[in-house]
């Protein structure tokens, strides 16, 4: 056992019975703080993650910290309604009494992050824990260190750590964490991962959020506007160099449109970062040398038809369009998580349903279209996380909507509303009356017997 890490998340459960965190005006007033800090140090923010990851400053505010305000937002105009007792409807057979939903925070939560948005993938939940009332530790990815850092500092500059704390380290330190015995755990990662963090979760019983990944489709019908389709999908494929759980993993085109999609694709990839894309300052780097051998071992250089070139020492991986793909060619085999796109073809629309639903569920699906009855078709007959029509990621960047997997793309699901609804238990209370008592539950007469079941007709 790790003695500090335990330490702390004794310190945390006795600073929650205190009760202090559960008062909505103290939350109110720590995420008011959280948005301070966040703000008075938005400069070091970007500089952190720019040096990371070579993100542009204008990605990172998209992708990272224009999500995290709105996030914050919401929560502060919200959470007064949300953490309100709800009255609900009582049944004829529970004559004198009420029922009511109590909103309570769970406790102790844990909330483990990847470094594929290391920002905005540890503070966003983060924001669901503070505005539910609980305490958090909150462990940021090792391979982005200095967005661990500046995580770190602006936490500990801005919250004791019996209430909110930063634990930095390896594997080794997540593993010291889900082996406490914590009220919630949040984690955001691979499949892979995932199972071992619910395994650890089920020797505590403790329920856990997972938000995972998959094989994204991103489908192009006949009557799509193929040149929009393209440059949304070069958009949210190689924004973040493809390193984003919710990307678009591969396309399925109609066949008769593949040329014109192609053709599309390579005029925006060179709009958006230039015919060289080594020489851009807003292309990112992919996270780790390892992970670009990983990329590497995916390509067949016989099959790309756009780009293909990479660097190692530089963490670099060019936008790349491979062709003639097949359903079991390796890099069909796993969520590819960088910068190459397999385009893949199809004939009919039942061929397309059938081919997704052989693989696990997808977290996002994008569909491409101008027919509102194939949009029905499709939301209807594939179970995926969310998705968009006409569009990619947009889904994700709303406080409104829930984002989460199903299946192995994930477990639960979390922004705005549905963050506060993650982290709370709801409590169910029926508050009876003493000025008088209903004798029907006592009875076992037959007309008492006879009165209950009309009761319930």
């Amino acid at each position: 056992m790790n003695e500090a890490i335990h330490s702390l998340v004794e310190a945390q459960r006795k600073y929650f019975h205190t009760g202090e965190t559960i008062e909505v005006k103290f939350r109110q007033r720590q995420l008011a703080r959280l948005r301070d800090v966040i703000q008075k140090r938005e400069q070091d923010i970007i500089e952190a993650i720019n040096k990371d990851l070579n993100k542009s400053e204008h990605e990172i505010f998209l992708t990272e910290l224009s999500i995290v305000y709105n996030e914050i937002k919401d929560m502060l105009k919200n959470v007064d309604f949300w953490a309100t007792p709800k009255k609900e409807r009582t049944p004829f057979t529970h004559l004198g009494s009420k029922s009511y939903i109590y909103k309570h925070p769970y406790g102790v939560t844990a909330i483990i992050a990847p470094w594929n948005y290391p920002f905005q993938l540890a503070i966003a939940p983060l924001i669901g824990a503070i505005g539910a009332g609980n305490t958090a530790i909150l462990k940021p990815s090792e391979l982005t260190p200095y967005t661990s850092s500046i995580i770190r500092e602006l936490i500990a500059e801005t919250f004791d750590e019996k209430y909110v704390a930063v634990v930095e380290g390896d594997t080794e330190a997540s593993k010291d964490i889900l082996k406490e015995k914590l009220d919630y755990i949040f984690f955001t990662g691979s499949v892979q991962v995932g199972k071992e963090v619910m395994k650890a979760a089920a020797n505590h019983l403790t329920p856990v959020t997972l938000e995972l990944g998959g094989k994204n489709p991103a489908i192009i019908m006949d009557d799509a506007n193929v040149k929009l389709a393209a440059k949304r999908i070069v958009w949210g494929k190689f924004i973040n160099a493809g390193q984003t759980c919710v990307a678009p993993d591969y396309i399925l085109v109609y066949e008769k449109k593949r040329r014109k999609l192609l053709k599309y694709i390579g005029d925006y990839i060179k709009k958006l970062y230039g015919p060289d894309t080594r020489f851009s300052k807003d292309y990112p780097k992919i996270v780790t040398p390892g992970h670009v051998d990983r990329l590497v071992s995916l390509l067949d250089q016989d099959k790309v038809y756009y780009g293909g070139s990479f660097d190692r020492d530089e963490r670099f991986m060019e936008p790349t369009v491979m062709v003639d793909v097949e359903d079991t060619d390796l890099i069909m085999e796993e969520e590819i998580f960088g910068p190459i796109l397999p385009v893949l073809t199809f004939s009919t629309e039942y061929e397309v349903i059938e081919r997704i639903r052989k693989r696990p569920n997808p977290l996002a699906l994008y569909l491409f279209t101008n027919n509102k009855s194939t949009e029905e078709y499709f939301i209807e007959n594939l179970q995926f996380g969310g998705g968009c029509v006409n569009d990619t990621l947009m889904h994700v960047g709303t406080p409104y909507l829930p984002f989460g997997g199903v299946g192995e793309s994930g477990i639960g699901a979390y922004h705005g509303k549905y963050s506060f609804d993650t982290f709370t238990h709801e409590k169910s209370i029926v508050k009876q009356t003493t000025k008088f008592d209903v004798p029907l539950r006592y009875s076992k007469s037959k007309s008492s017997l006879k009165a209950l079941r009309k009761m319930t007709e």
